[in-house]
C-alpha cells in the first residue's frame, strides 16, 4: 500500500467515496477487533504492505487456541463468505500449507480450509452461509500452529459485491472503520512515533522539559528491537564523553536482559511503559499505526494513525514530529529526502531457543520448510537462564537473512523466509541423525516480530560517514557517544552455498583500522565518537526530527550508530531540541544555528532535571532514583578507565559456591586490546577477548595449603574462537608451563580439566596470551581443586 499523504479535505472526499463500496448487505469485520484474540499474534509490522495489521496462528507447530467474537447480522439470509488470507509459502512453490484454518460461524465451520492458495494477500473465497439476523458468533480454528494469517472477513447477501482491492480496498476500511472520518486527538508539541529506544528517550526527554507529548507506538510493548517480542539486548555505552549525563535516562528504562535471545521477563517491557505512565506530560497511545501524514508546505502539520485492533483512524495534530518508527516511515509518507542502500545490506534477525522437557516430545513434519540437514546452520549456543536456572538452547542474531530483498516492501517475504530457515533447522535437529540427543527438545519460543537493521537513511544537514568516524573528525555539536564499533552484517559464507539467492546466517564485519601494523577498533569504545546534533532532523522537512537507525549517515557509519542505548540518547537530545524549538520558535535547524549554546547546556544536566512549564528553570526531581544507584548498561562495565568490570556482590557469591580458588576476568590485569563482552555464556560478569599478536591476560592468586591441584578453565565454545590459546602456568620457584587451548568447544557449565599440577604455598600466575593463536581468545575464568 503506498504512503498516503492527505490533507484534511481529501480526508472527507475518501470517506465519501469509500461509502459507496459498502452496503446495507456486506458485513465487514477486521480479524484484529475480534473479542478474544485467543492464542492468535496481533501482527503489525507488515501494515503498509497488507494494508492493515493481521493475526497470525504462531503455535510454533501446536495449533493455538481460536480467536473469537460476535458480528451483527441486520437481515437474516444467505451470505457469501471471503476471508482475506494468503498461502504464506506458495511464494516459493513450497510443498505443503503450513498456515490452513478454518472460519467458525455459529459452531459450523464453512466449506473451504484457509491459507491454502495465493502467494499474495486476496479475499479467499469460504462458500455460502444461511444466517438468522442478530449477533452470530465467529471464531478462527487454528488447524497447524505453522503461521496462519487472517486479515478481515467479509459476509454479504449481494450476489454482484465483489470484495475490493488496493486503494479501493484502503478507502473502504477508513468508511467501514471510521464511518465519522478520522478523530482529532488535539495538538502536542511533539508527537513521537515509534516505541523504541530512540521514541523513548525522545518522549522522556521532552515530557520532563514540559512538552505536552503524544507517544503513538503500534505494537503494545515498548522496546523495538529491545523489546520481549524481538529478543534484542540494548547494546551501546552511555553516561561517558562529552556530556556524561546524556544515557541517564535511557538507564532508567534499559533491559538487564543476561541473553539475546533471552526469557520474557529479562527485557523488563513493564518497566518501559510504568516509566513512560508515569510522565504526566506524556499521552501514551500503544497499539497505534502510523498510516499518513497531513502536511502544510514543507512541514508536517500532523500524523495520521490507526487504531490496530479496531482501524479506526485519528489525527495527532503536531508543533513538531520525531520519527524512531526505525524504517522512518513518517519522514516517508512527509517526503523527506533518504537514501536506501541497494544492494549488500544488512538484513533482519528472528531469534529462537528450545529448552530439554523431562520426556520426548513430538514435531510434526515440515516439508515446506528449507530442507536443512545438521552443518547447514551454526551450532545453538547453550545458556542458563537466571530466572528460573534452566538451560536452553539459543539462535542468536546472526539468524538473519535478506541482504539483497527489498528492506521495506519485502519485510513479510524476509520474515517468512525466517521462518522456513528456523523451522527447517529445528526439524534436522529432531529427525536427522542426532534425533536421539534431541528427542527431548522442544521449541519454546520464535519471534514472530523480526530485528530490522537497515532500510531507509534519511539526510539531514550533514551526512557521517566512515571517514569522518574513522578521522575522529570533530563537529561543534558532537554530543550523542556512539561506542560500537563499525559493525556490518554479510551472509555467512559457510552457509551461504546450499541457498545463495537468500542466505539466513550472517557474519559481523567489524570496521577495524591500521595502527602500526595492528589492527585497532575505529571507535573509541571508552569515550565513545560524539555523533553531531545535525544527523537528527530531516534536511528538507522544516519540524521533522529522526532518532534511530535511520538517521543521516551511510551505510558503512550506521554499523556503529545503529545499537540501541546510542539510539536512546539520539532520542534524549532530540527531547531537549524540540524543548528549545517551542520555546524560541525555531525549527530544529534554527535550534543549531542560533541556539546551540542552550542546547549544550542542557545537555549538560541530569537526566531527572525538570521543567515546570515552558518558561520555568529546571529543578532536580527527587521522586526519580539517583542514577548513582541505577544499574550501569551492558555496554558501560568495560570502559571506565580502561579496566575490567567489578565483580558484584552477587557474582562474588556464585564464584565462592564454587569451592576451591576460582579467579576471574574481572580480577586480571589486561595487556593490549581486549574488549569485554557479555553475548555468551559466561562465569562472574562478563568475560574480555581478543585477537592478534600482543595480548595478554594474568590471573594472580594465592595459594594457601601446597599440594596438587587439578586446573580447570571455563569459556563458552564458539566457532570464532582460537582453537589454540596459549596459557602459560607460572608457579613461584617452578619452570613455566605452556599449554594450548581449545575454545572453539566448551560450555560454561561443564569445565575444561587442564592437569593436575603441584603448587607451594604462595602466589602464583596464569597467563593466557593471542601469541599464535588464529582467532579469538577468551579470558573468563579458572579455578584450582585440591586433587585426590
Amino acid at each position: 500500500m503506498p504512503p498516503r499523504v492527505l490533507s484534511f479535505l481529501g480526508l472527507t472526499l475518501l470517506a465519501a467515496v469509500a461509502g459507496r463500496a459498502q452496503s446495507a448487505d456486506t458485513v465487514f469485520v477486521e480479524a484484529e477487533s475480534l473479542a478474544s484474540f485467543g492464542g492468535w499474534k496481533l501482527d503489525t509490522s507488515f501494515t503498509n504492505i497488507v494494508g492493515s495489521p493481521y493475526l497470525l496462528a504462531h503455535g510454533l507447530g501446536k495449533p493455538v487456541a481460536d480467536a473469537t467474537g460476535t458480528v451483527h447480522i441486520a437481515a437474516a439470509g444467505e451470505y457469501r463468505v471471503w476471508v482475506r488470507t494468503k498461502d504464506w509459502v506458495a511464494h516459493w512453490n513450497a510443498p505443503g500449507t503450513p498456515g490452513r484454518f478454518q472460519l467458525i460461524v455459529n459452531g459450523q465451520p464453512v466449506a473451504a480450509e484457509f491459507g491454502t492458495q495465493g502467494a499474495e494477500w486476496h479475499w479467499q473465497q469460504g462458500g455460502k452461509v444461511t444466517l438468522a439476523a442478530g449477533d452470530v458468533k465467529i471464531a478462527l480454528h487454528d488447524l497447524t500452529g505453522f503461521a496462519g494469517r487472517a486479515d478481515a472477513i467479509l459476509f454479504s447477501k449481494d450476489a454482484s459485491f465483489v470484495p475490493p482491492e488496493g486503494e479501493a480496498l484502503a478507502a473502504a476500511r477508513s468508511k467501514w472503520n471510521s464511518p465519522k472520518g478520522a478523530e482529532d486527538q488535539g495538538e502536542f508539541d511533539l508527537v513521537v512515533v515509534g516505541g523504541g529506544y530512540g521514541g523513548l528517550g525522545a518522549a522522556l526527554s521532552a515530557a520532563r522539559q514540559s512538552l505536552k507529548v503524544a507517544f503513538v507506538q503500534d505494537r503494545f510493548v515498548l522496546g523495538g528491537n529491545g523489546s520481549s517480542e524481538i529478543g534484542v539486548w540494548a547494546m551501546g555505552g552511555t553516561t561517558r564523553g562529552k556530556y556524561p549525563h546524556l544515557g541517564e535516562i535511557i538507564e532508567e528504562i534499559g533491559d538487564r536482559s543476561p541473553d539475546s535471545p533471552g526469557r520474557v521477563e529479562s527485557f523488563g517491557d513493564e518497566l518501559k511503559e510504568k516509566v513512560v505512565r508515569n510522565e504526566k506530560n506524556i499521552a501514551l497511545f500503544l497499539g497505534h499505526f502510523a498510516t499518513g501524514v497531513v502536511m502544510d508546505g514543507n512541514r508536517i502539520a500532523a500524523v495520521k494513525a490507526i487504531d490496530v485492533k479496531t482501524g479506526r483512524e485519528k489525527v495527532f495534530r503536531a508543533k513538531f514530529v520525531a520519527d524512531t518508527t526505525g524504517h522512518g516511515w513518517v519522514g516517508a509518507y512527509a517526503g523527506a529526502k533518504f537514501t536506501q542502500e541497494k544492494d549488500k545490506r544488512m538484513g533482519m534477525s528472528n531469534m529462537w531457543f528450545y529448552q530439554d522437557e523431562a520426556t520426548a516430545t513430538t514435531w510434526p513434519a515440515t516439508p515446506w520448510a528449507l530442507p536443512l540437514e545438521l552443518g547447514d546452520f551454526p551450532p545453538l549456543q547453550k545458556s542458563k537462564s537466571k530466572l528460573d536456572d534452566k538451560p536452553f538452547m539459543k539462535a542468536e542474531w546472526f539468524w538473519e537473512s535478506g541482504f539483497d530483498q527489498d528492506p521495506i516492501n519485502g519485510l513479510e517475504y524476509i520474515r517468512d523466509w525466517n521462518f522456513r530457515a528456523i523451522y527447517g533447522a529445528f526439524s534436522a535437529l529432531k529427525n536427522g541423525p542426532d534425533k536421539a540427543k534431541h528427542a527431548n527438545a522442544d521449541l519454546k519460543w520464535v519471534s514472530h516480530v523480526g530485528g530490522p537493521r537497515e532500510s531507509r537513511l534519511f539526510t539531514g544537514d550533514i551526512v557521517l560517514t566512515k571517514q569522518d568516524i574513522v578521522a575522529r573528525k570533530e563537529f561543534d555539536d558532537g554530543c550523542v557517544p556512539t561506542t560500537w564499533d563499525i559493525d556490518l552484517h554479510y551472509a555467512r559464507e559457510q552457509y551461504a552455498k546450499k541457498f545463495p539467492e537468500n542466505p539466513f546466517i550472517s557474519r559481523a564485519a567489524f570496521g577495524y583500522v591500521g595502527a602500526d601494523g595492528k589492527p585497532t577498533p575505529a571507535v573509541d569504545r571508552r569515550n565513545g565518537y560524539p555523533l553531531p546534533y545535525r544527523l537528527f532532523y530531516s534536511q528538507n522537512i522544516s519540524n521533522l526530527f529522526m532518532a534511530g537507525r535511520h538517521i543521516s549517515v551511510t551505510h558503512e557509519a550506521l554499523g556503529t550508530v545503529r545499537v540501541m542505548r546510542t539510539i536512546g540518547m539520539m532520542g534524549e537530545v532530540v527531547g531537549k531540541a524540540a524543548y528549545l524549538a517551542v520555546r524560541e520558535n525555531t525549527d530544529p535547524r534554527g535550534v543549531y544555528q542560533k541556539h546551540l549554546p542552550a542546547l549544550i547546556q542542557l545537555m549538560e544536566q541530569p537526566g531527572r532535571m525538570r521543567r515546570s512549564d515552558l518558561r520555568s528553570d529546571l529543578f532536580l526531581d527527587t521522586s526519580i532514583a539517583d542514577y548513582k544507584e541505577l544499574p550501569v548498561g551492558r555496554m558501560n562495565r568495560d570502559l571506565t578507565k580502561g579496566s575490567p568490570s567489578k565483580l558484584s556482590e552477587e557474582d562474588a557469591k556464585e564464584l565462592a559456591k564454587m569451592g576451591g580458588i576460582v579467579v576471574d576476568d574481572s580480577q586480571a590485569k589486561f595487556e593490549g586490546k581486549w574488549t569485554e563482552g557479555h553475548s555468551l555464556d559466561h562465569l562472574g560478569s562478563g568475560y574480555h577477548y581478543a585477537g592478534g599478536a600482543g595480548n595478554r591476560a594474568t590471573f594472580t592468586f594465592e595459594v594457601k595449603d601446597a599440594g596438587k591441584y587439578e586446573l580447570r578453565g571455563y569459556w563458552q565454545g564458539h566457532e570464532n574462537r582460537s582453537g589454540n590459546a596459549l596459557l602459560i602456568i607460572n608457579r613461584a620457584g617452578e619452570k613455566p608451563i605452556s599449554l594450548r587451548l581449545n575454545q572453539k568447544v566448551g560450555e560454561i557449565d561443564k569445565p575444561v580439566s587442564l592437569g593436575k599440577f603441584p603448587f607451594a604455598a604462595g602466589t602464583h600466575t596464569l597467563v593466557l596470551s593471542t601469541e599464535g593463536a588464529k582467532g579469538n581468545v577468551q579470558a573468563d575464568a579458572f579455578q584450582l581443586i585440591l586433587a585426590d
